[in-house]
């Protein structure tokens, strides 16, 4: 793995993603839409917004990068551009990274445009600083790019990769803390979602909304950063060249 290589790959993915009009506003705007959605319906009850709308932060930017980072990888594996570029010196590991690096500058614009929707179009009110609430936001979305890669190596059409959501996606929404506080979950369900990393991203959103510092912030912080380097390197090894 070297640095040259990966900047190449994370070239060579932005300038594919810079060539799809549609995949730009998807990745750059869709985020956005849905807070302004989410805003809109909770208008009539008071403090709603300003309970569920940092959760609804770290939700999105997660689940559109799983779903458009998992199925641009099988569509690179089912195409044989995959095969064709493992023929070259570039290793798993480049390729990985370099998707990483590509989809993690899109992220960061992405963070940066739903964040300020959300704090300057919709009146999210945030007691910490606004700058936290984007890096969380960006993090989230890395964690979604890594486990979307990680799909992608276990299944074999765009479908699959989509239908593995039920099993990497749904139960963190349902356990994360945004339907209901974590503390308040049965025992049970309770320890399961300490196992789940989008439980950290709600708690570092609430915590940068809350005006939070310290552990308190940077806890969860280093947990969603260590899942995701984990989700890369599980993706790295499990990368297959082609689809049989």
């Amino acid at each position: 793995m070297t640095l040259t290589r990966t900047l190449a790959t994370a070239g060579r993915v932005l300038r594919q993603l810079g060539h799809d009009p549609r995949s730009i506003a998807l990745l750059l705007l869709m985020p956005s839409l849905l807070v302004g959605l989410f805003a809109w319906l909770l208008d009539e009850q008071e403090g709603a917004f300003e309970q569920l709308g940092g959760p609804i932060l770290a939700l999105f930017p997660f689940i559109l990068m799983f779903i458009i980072t998992s199925v641009t990888t099988l569509r690179e594996r089912r195409s044989g551009t995959l095969e064709r570029l493992m023929t070259t010196p570039l290793g798993k590991g480049d390729f990985i990274a370099g998707y990483a690096l590509a989809f993690g500058l899109a992220a960061a614009v992405q963070a940066v445009i739903t964040v300020g929707f959300a704090v300057v179009v919709c009146g999210l009110e945030v007691d910490g600083p606004i700058w936290q609430l984007g890096l969380v936001a960006v993090l989230d979305a890395l964690l979604g790019t890594g486990l979307g890669l990680l799909a992608s190596a276990f299944a074999r059409t765009e479908f699959q990769a989509v239908q593995f959501m039920p099993v990497l996606v749904f139960p963190q929404i349902l356990l994360g803390g945004l339907l209901m506080p974590r503390d308040r979950m049965p025992d049970p369900l309770h320890a399961v979602s300490d196992w789940l990393p989008l439980s950290y991203a709600i708690d570092a959103v609430n915590a940068v909304t809350r005006g939070d510092v310290g552990w308190e912030l940077g806890g969860p912080l280093i947990v969603i950063g260590a899942v995701t380097l984990v989700a890369l390197g599980l993706a790295a090894l499990t990368l297959r060249r082609r689809t049989p």
